[in-house]
């Protein structure tokens, strides 16, 4: 069922970076939601330029592909943001805007899915770390819609099972396993801040729905997965961009 994680107990690279870009990722989100939890506007848009320069600095040291990846997942899931959130109210930020650091926020969300997938710890205990996920998910699922709490999750649910199917069957387990983390956390923090809720009930099924879901993660493994497909085929379009505007100039001089 796991065929496709690395072996265990093979020893893998611990470098710096793959752990500390996360760990700056999860006090950064901490700090920003809770601040902005009561926060102005205007410090939702200084928290923008904030996440903005750091997601650059960041980015500095990686290759373009990397880079690529962050693009797309930004550009994706900014469009998401504004579809599910403005349009489709499936939750509600403070001041029923997308905040100027969400965009930036997402480059730093999925980078950091990304380094930890690629850390010697994942690498070594992939197969433990997914069923830590698998069991500490599945109990969070099963509890919304066991009518124990007041606002069953009923999408939690669902999305649990995509989540499981995403790790179980997609190229990058890993990622969508970083992703459960990083999300987890930034959910949590970001719900129990007031910095924005969930709609108890969703819009398109009228499905209960917790605040915030328990499978919230799979939307996140949604954005690494078209993160990943499309930015090999940005940076092929992009390189023949580049070269028909080298030809075009040549020709003309």
């Amino acid at each position: 069922m796991l065929d496709h994680f690395p072996k265990a107990g093979i020893k893998s690279p611990h470098r710096m970076r793959d752990y500390f870009i996360p760990a700056f990722t999860f006090f950064c989100c901490a700090v920003s939601l809770v601040i902005d939890g009561s926060g102005s506007v205007a410090t939702q848009n200084a928290l923008g330029v904030i996440a903005w320069i750091f997601l650059i600095i960041l980015l500095a040291g990686e290759n373009k592909e990397i880079r690529m990846q962050v693009a797309v997942a930004v550009a994706f899931a900014t469009i998401g943001e504004y579809f599910a959130s403005i349009y489709m109210e499936g939750y509600t930020y403070r001041f029923e805007n997308v905040p100027l650091y969400v965009p930036p926020g997402h480059g730093m969300v999925y980078l950091t899915a990304v380094k930890l997938a690629r850390s010697g710890f994942f690498q070594m205990y992939a197969r433990k770390i997914a069923v830590f996920v698998f069991v500490t998910g599945g109990l969070w699922a099963l509890w919304g819609v066991s009518g124990i709490p007041e606002q069953g999750d009923q999408v939690g649910a669902f999305l649990f099972v995509i989540f499981v199917i995403c790790v179980l069957k997609g190229r990058s387990p890993l990622v969508y396993l970083g992703a459960f983390f990083i999300c987890t956390w930034l959910e949590i923090i970001g719900t129990a801040a007031g910095t924005w809720k969930w709609a108890s009930i969703e819009p398109v099924f009228d499905w209960s729905q917790g605040n915030p879901p328990s499978g919230v993660a799979a939307w996140y493994c949604l954005v690494d997965a078209v993160a990943i497909g499309l930015a090999p085929k940005c940076l092929n379009g992009l390189q023949k961009f580049n070269m028909w505007y080298k030809t075009t100039i040549a020709n003309r001089t």
